[in-house]
């Protein structure tokens, strides 16, 4: 059996969660959110929708928020193995601008609790469903993204383990550059 665990990373608010995990000769049984664990760890995440992504190998989910009621997220990948990024995009904080990477897979069952005000993609490097529990409503009018391969982020993205194929939908195509969305919202 494993109990919750919490670890800060390098951008404030954002944390890599083991859940709680009890194996046996049938399978295993998971428990990845629970308010009263994540209040004791001094979390507060109150759901407000579920949703989940199935995506190919390839697949470049770019680096998308909400430009007004920035979504909290707790992000796992449930089957699959993806490299998921969190980009710090509140300009009052000390990393603002900078970016981390994760392997996550639903061997590993870990997850991500990414702060209000954060960017959030990754590219998928096998088939894989990906579940996000969002404390805030999604709002499609607020939707907005920075390109993947925006040269001042620099994300390093894995490519070789896709072969340097990606996918990418029309909208992801056409999102803007760090540089421009600092010109126009100067952060959050």
């Amino acid at each position: 059996m494993q109990n919750f665990s919490f670890h800060a990373t390098e951008i404030e608010g954002l944390m890599l969660i083991k859940p709680f995990i009890a194996e046996d000769e049938r399978g295993y049984f998971i428990k990845d959110y629970s308010r009263e664990v994540f209040e004791k760890n001094g979390i507060r995440h109150n759901l407000e929708e579920v949703f989940y992504t199935n995506s190919h190998r390839g697949v470049i989910r770019a680096i998308h928020f909400q430009r007004v009621k920035q979504q909290a997220k707790l992000v796992r990948c449930v089957q699959g193995h993806i490299f998921d990024v969190v980009v710090d995009l509140r300009k009052n904080s000390k990393t603002f601008g900078n970016w981390q990477g994760f392997y996550l897979s639903g061997e590993s069952n870990d997850e991500l609790l990414i702060p209000a005000g954060c960017g959030h993609g990754y590219l998928v490097l096998e088939q894989s469903i990906v579940s996000y529990k969002c404390a805030e409503k999604f709002y499609g009018e607020y939707d907005d993204g920075i390109i993947w391969n925006d040269s001042v982020l620099a994300i390093e993205w894995p490519l070789n383990l896709v072969d340097g194929s990606v996918i990418l939908s029309a909208k992801d195509q056409k999102l803007q550059t760090f540089a421009q969305f600092v010109d126009v919202y100067g952060g959050f």
